[in-house]
Order: C-alpha cells, then sequence, then structure tokens
C-alpha cells in the first residue's frame, strides 16, 4: 500500500479545503418583471424563460 513520502503542510491542507467554502448563490434579473432569478429556471412570478412565456402563473 502507498505511504506518503512527508507529511502534508497546514498550509496545502488549508488550500484544499478552501475550495469547499460556502458561496452565495448567483441570481440573474428576469429580463420581464426584473426579479431576481436563479439561472436556467423560469421566473416563479412572471412564468418567463428566454424570453418567452413558459408557465402559466396565476395572479392572487
Amino acid at each position: 500500500m502507498a505511504v506518503p513520502k512527508r507529511r502534508t503542510s497546514k498550509m496545502k491542507q488549508k488550500m484544499r479545503r478552501g475550495a469547499n467554502r460556502w458561496r452565495a448563490p448567483k441570481l440573474q434579473t428576469c429580463s420581464e418583471c426584473g426579479s431576481r432569478v436563479p439561472g436556467h429556471i423560469a421566473c416563479p412570478s412572471c412564468g418567463n424563460y428566454g424570453g418567452r412565456q413558459v408557465l402559466e402563473v396565476d395572479a392572487l
């Protein structure tokens, strides 16, 4: 079985684990209503995606 030749330094461990940190989701603005929507998802408030109506949204 393979054994590491040297101990991994604290800096290397921190750099490797730094990639797993939490990041806020990137939101885009809807071109029709201006609300904030995650990418590649139809707007839940107006139902538009890619410049066309794809969902029927009931007005309450």
